[in-house]
């Protein structure tokens, strides 16, 4: 029995089965990634192709690269997160080298041991095959003579290329080296080449999220949602602007995410009135009012949800005002969010609620000088990139969008100074569905008497000095 047991356990070794409890279990199926695949070629005319990249590694310093982040694009089609690969998606079965019949072929990265000692371990053919479910695999240094005749499809689609690429003069299979090999495959077949329609039906694909999708959204914007009520807690004057990212983040990775969606936007008094504010080094005062925009990234998927607070947990009687306009422009906008609906329906209600309202508070004189004051769009599609693909049309079940107006009103406007420094910003995250909105994040007080309530409650992260 006890020898019974150590085969069983080595066969766990090799195989790798005996740690995967120990990681992530709700990571995107091979199945799912194929579903992907399967609904493109539905796209392709027929005697056609689709050619996507992975996207490119990015240097920090000196010998030290950014953290790797995928192209979405490629990730949604195949769910490989390693660089220098690329995958060609054929709408009919083509065979090559006689015997080698397929719909799809993936050129990937070779192991290394020497390497995965310093970096991790790397799929690999065996990993691609039985890991993402591909039944084509080639180490990308075979791309350059792989014999395929792209100038006999009808087609060739493919997306623009990121002209930020390294070229790594030891590595024949590197991004740049796959790019330039399919420039060289290519060049008699220009009239074949089409840079335009796969962007368009990815989007049209990504844009309406999958069952599977929605479930890793909600994990994201719950993570954040939990980290924006810690940050509501803990806030008070005498905080550095980096000390409230530093909650939010702190408990973005406690609860499982792997990174932030976005740099972080908290912005207090002045900066509040700065959009895409990240610096994060302001001292905040007891009468300044922090904007902070935090998202948690998991597995891929990104949370946008924005926020507003007094930093001395008690509105003043401007900031009432500005917020209560604000969340009433948002509620509008939230109404809007229904299937069938123009994408621009929640940005048109809100504006009207803003428009009316500070017109009413003789902010402006007249309806069009919001733009001094509301300056851009209320949503966006939201999923593997914060600001995520999608083709604009009218929304439609599965959809998830944001909805965050705004207003900013810096020192200097064309307004009674006593409104001046006051940035107010709420967002939501908002699915579509056949009946009524559902707000994703809406667990998160964005109520004035809410938010000041809270703010009352103990943090332990103010025992932290």
């Amino acid at each position: 029995m006890k020898i019974q047991r150590l085969f069983f356990l080595a066969f766990l070794l090799v195989t790798g089965l005996a740690f995967s409890q120990n990681y992530d279990t709700d990571i995107l199926s091979k199945d799912f990634h194929n579903g992907r695949r399967e609904a493109l070629r539905k796209f392709l005319p027929n005697n056609s192709c689709a050619v996507i990249f992975a996207g490119a590694e990015r240097q920090r310093a000196n010998d030290t690269k950014f953290i790797y982040h995928q192209d979405p694009d490629f990730y949604y089609l195949t769910g490989l997160n390693e660089p220098n690969a690329v995958v060609i998606i054929f709408k009919e079965e083509q065979t090559f080298y006689d015997t080698i019949k397929t719909r799809e072929l993936i050129f990937i990265q070779d192991r290394d041991p020497a390497k995965e000692v310093w970096t991790g371990k790397i799929m690999g053919i065996k990993g691609v095959e039985d890991q993402l479910g591909f039944s084509t695999v080639f180490i990308n240094n075979k791309f350059a003579d792989f014999n395929i005749e792209f100038s006999s499809f009808e087609k060739v689609f493919h997306l623009d290329f990121d002209g930020d690429i390294q070229d790594d003069s030891n590595d024949s299979g590197d991004l740049h080296s796959l790019i330039k090999h399919f420039h060289s495959k290519t060049t008699y077949a220009k009239k074949n080449s089409d840079a335009q329609n796969l962007k368009v039906w990815l989007a049209s694909m990504r844009e309406v999220k999958q069952p599977e999708e929605i479930i890793l959204m909600r994990k994201a914007i719950d993570i954040t949602c939990n980290a924006h009520i810690e940050v509501m807690k803990a806030l008070e004057p005498e905080m550095k602007e980096y000390q409230a990212q530093a909650v939010a983040e702190f408990m973005f990775k406690n609860q499982g995410s792997e990174y932030v969606g976005y740099p972080s936007i908290v912005g207090g008094g002045e900066n509040s009135c700065i959009l895409h504010y990240e610096t994060n080094r302001k001292k905040l005062t007891g009468t300044d009012i922090l904007v902070i925009d935090a998202g948690a990234e998991y597995h891929g998927y990104t949370a946008d949800v924005t926020r507003t607070l007094p930093v001395d947990g008690k509105f003043s009687e401007q900031e009432k005002i500005i917020y209560t306009i604000v969340l009433e422009a948002q509620e509008a906008g939230i109404k809007a969010c229904v299937s069938g609906a123009e994408f621009r329906a929640a940005h048109k209600a809100a504006l009207a609620v803003i428009q009316k309202r500070l017109l009413e508070q003789g902010i402006i004189k007249n309806p069009n000088d919001y733009l001094d004051y509301f300056f851009h769009g209320t949503s966006h599609y939201l999923g593997l990139d914060v600001h995520d693909a999608g083709n604009y049309g009218k929304l439609a079940p599965g959809n998830i969008i944001t909805v965050e107006p705004g207003i900013y009103i810096p020192i200097g406007s064309k307004c009674d100074p006593k409104w001046w420094n006051i940035g107010v910003r709420i967002e939501d995250d908002v699915l579509i569905t056949t009946a009524a909105p559902e707000v994703l994040s809406g667990k998160l007080p964005k109520k004035i008497e809410e938010i000041e309530a809270l703010m009352r409650e103990e943090s332990l992260f103010n025992k932290v000095k």
